[in-house]
């Protein structure tokens, strides 16, 4: 179960990492736009709000790597369920505030590691 958990949490800071290449680099590109759903004229005007964002995805990658490396084991699964949470708290906002699609794509996997991770300890 700690394996699955650990898997998941990576995919999870993996796909984070991937939302700040997208938000932060390829924004304006076809493959921002084709991602997001965007007109030219949306990613233009939202390029720098899109940056901060992947700024904070990026943080979010940053703590799920960390916890999967933290010493002593009991820091890494506090900060596993730090950010997991978070993750997941920001999927349900985005989910209300912007396309379901969200919890998802964002939380389907940060709660799949949520779940493994209570059910190994």
């Amino acid at each position: 179960m700690a394996l699955t958990a650990n898997i998941l949490i990576a995919l999870t800071a993996l796909l984070h990492l991937g939302f700040l290449v997208l938000e932060m680099f390829l924004w304006t590109g076809p493959l921002g736009r084709r991602v997001f759903r965007m007109s030219q004229q949306q990613a233009d005007a939202t390029k720098v709000l899109a940056g901060n964002q992947g700024l904070y995805n990026g943080f979010l990658s940053a703590g799920l790597f960390w916890s999967l490396i933290a010493s002593p084991p009991d820091l890494g699964v506090q900060l596993k369920l730090f950010f997991l949470v978070c993750v997941v708290v920001a999927a349900i906002y985005g989910a209300w505030s912007v396309s379901p699609r969200i919890l998802v794509v964002q939380g389907g996997p940060a709660l799949l590691a949520l779940l493994f991770l209570f059910l190994a300890s």
